[in-house]
């Protein structure tokens, strides 16, 4: 993600070694001073903003990512022992990891911990992946000796029915599914129901992808939520959707509310841009990002890790 900001940090401290025409170590103590004063990383900062901007950052993260450089650095004194890409290099990073840390929910607390069956309700527009993340749960829950109850509440296409039955299949987990078209309220209610029943511990409740737009949609979302009142609500986006998904997250926040997100498909993303902003523009925490197709490919989401992928990836 951030490759072309790199270059243009080694080029600015070039530029500026190569202007005061002294040798690297003098150029960077008496070029720079002993104090980093703001007019001397203007274009630096410029460079980040554009640099965050063309990596699908939302404008508001990149703005609070440069303010935080800035306030980090201005004022302060720079060893010999270090050239100014390096002390922004690290400054940058702080500053990223501090926007990607939001409130934290530790998943596998939060169900250990609850009444059972402890009930998630999974949203999000179609192609993100979200029934093979629902999937990957589910694998995560059995590992843990947890039983699992997949509700097929996305009953407006039979490939979805057909779909979420091949991972109860390919796990051992029993799928409560009506016929197409039916109400998808039902189905969730009625994997509750079983649910109870049968002592299981975990119902993971599938809905129609929905475009945030589609209001009729929602509104039959908000009425799943109604009926079934999940314990917990995750969001599925799609990171390669960059600026789309934070715009989607938002608009599920405000129609059902949403208490953390599951980034998909990370392997694939080269901007990074989604992973940043995201969690930060709904205040949710990220609790999860998807790195492959395999039942497996779902990695805990935690900040350095990010961060240190973000800028090596």
């Amino acid at each position: 993600m951030f490759e072309k900001l790199k270059d243009k940090l080694s080029g600015l401290t070039k530029s500026s070694k190569k202007e005061v025409g002294e040798s690297p170590e003098e150029a960077f103590v008496d070029g720079w001073g002993s104090k980093i004063k703001e007019s001397k990383i203007e274009d630096i900062l410029w460079d980040l903003k554009v640099s965050l901007l063309e990596a699908d950052v939302a404008l508001p993260v990149a703005e609070e990512i440069q303010e935080t450089v800035k306030e980090d650095l201005v004022g302060e004194k720079i060893s010999r022992k270090y050239e100014m890409k390096e002390v922004v290099e690290a400054s940058l990073k702080k500053a990223v990891r501090s926007a990607l840390k939001v409130e934290e929910i530790d998943f596998d607390e939060e169900i250990e911990k609850a009444d059972k069956p402890f009930s998630i309700m999974f949203v999000g527009v179609n192609g993100t992946g979200k029934t093979t993340t629902i999937a990957k749960i589910a694998k995560r829950m059995l590992d843990q000796d947890y039983s699992c109850v997949l509700a097929a509440s996305d009953t407006f296409r039979a490939g979805a029915l057909e779909q979420i039955q091949q991972h109860g299949d390919n796990l051992g987990v029993k799928v409560i599914k009506h016929s197409k078209g039916s109400d998808p309220a039902a189905v969730a209610y009625d994997a509750l129901e079983h649910a109870e029943a049968r002592g299981k511990d975990v119902v993971l409740i599938d809905t129609a992808g929905r475009m945030q737009t589609n209001q009729n949609l929602m509104n039959e979302m908000e009425k799943i939520k109604r009926v079934a009142e999940p314990d917990m609500i995750i969001f599925v986006g799609d990171a390669l959707a960059g600026n789309d998904a934070v715009e989607q997250a938002k608009e599920f926040e405000k129609s059902v509310g949403i208490d953390g997100v599951i980034l998909t498909k990370i392997d694939a993303d080269a901007k990074g841009g989604a992973a940043l902003s995201i969690g930060h523009a709904v205040g949710r925490p990220m609790l999860f990002v998807g790195t492959g197709e395999d039942y497996s490919d779902l990695v805990e989401f935690n900040a350095r890790w990010m961060t240190n992928r973000l800028f090596n990836g």
